[in-house]
């Protein structure tokens, strides 16, 4: 059998729910997992490398406070915890641009905790994975994120971020050609890139998630909500790939879709 993760980045207090209920309604249908990386106390003010704002930020009216709870939207809560095919990971705090490439320990620390916090407050379970914005840790993130969360899923890992305590751990991994690893009682997964995209055509989108199917004992597929809704209307055809995705998936008697809390509780082995 091989495992697919549905992971989608960036549901944050500004998420219009109609706008997760039309990807996810035929996953949450066939009792199938999505794994949403939520924004726990998202930055109205957040921007790319370029200065544009995120695409998350959909709302024309940001309003005055700089930073807004996920809690903050109880309309988006209810509607996740009455869906119990959606689970939520913790994805950074803020989303302020790399705001976990940050060199302090200590300051790594105070996000993550406070992130956490949001989460619990707003009356999800405690979150036992993280996703950091643009899956970019230093060296000082990555072994708070250790201390604190069962699993991390990131795009890739470069030996000069890593703890020295992990070399070892990853020079192995590397040697295998494995896509995830463990160091401690920290399950490190890495993906294959955001296939989900609109940046993607649809054919070579597909033929490269097949691929990543047949050769991972696990995959982990990154998508992002708001790319299905970036002009301020449904990307139709994308939308339709993401569920041509899905009836691809859920056709084929060897594989199935999981949660990221199934490989944390080790009801899934790695590799």
């Amino acid at each position: 059998m091989r495992y697919v993760i549905i992971r989608d980045d960036d549901t944050n207090a500004l998420t219009p729910v109609e706008c997760l209920e039309r990807l996810y309604r035929p996953f949450l249908e066939r009792g199938l997992p999505v794994n949403l990386a939520a924004i726990p106390e998202v930055s109205t003010r957040a921007t790319m490398i370029d200065g544009r704002r995120e695409g998350f930020l959909l709302a024309q009216n940001l309003g005055e406070s700089p930073t807004v709870p996920i809690g903050a939207n109880r309309e988006l809560v209810e509607y996740l915890l009455a869906n119990r095919g959606y689970h939520i990971v913790q994805h950074g705090c803020h989303h302020d641009y790399l705001e976990f490439d940050c060199p302090a320990q200590t300051e790594a620390i105070r996000r993550l905790e406070q992130g956490t916090a949001r989460i619990l407050e707003a009356g999800f379970p405690h979150p036992k994975t993280f996703v950091a914005p643009y899956d970019k840790l230093s060296r000082s993130s990555l072994q708070a994120v250790a201390e604190r969360f069962r699993v991390l899923s990131t795009g890739w890992f470069e030996l000069r971020r890593l703890p020295y305590s992990w070399w070892p751990g990853y020079l192995k991994k590397k040697w295998r050609g494995t896509p995830h690893w463990q160091m401690g009682s920290t399950l490190l997964l890495s993906h294959p890139g955001c296939l989900l995209s609109y940046h993607r055509s649809f054919s070579t989108a597909l033929q490269g998630i097949v691929q990543c199917l047949q050769s991972n004992h696990v995959t982990v597929l990154v998508t992002h909500w708001w790319e299905y809704f970036r002009t301020g209307q449904p990307d139709e055809p994308f939308i339709d790939f993401l569920h041509e995705t899905l009836r691809h998936i859920a056709k084929r008697p060897d594989v199935k879709v999981i949660s990221f809390d199934q490989i944390a509780s080790g009801e899934i082995p790695l590799n």
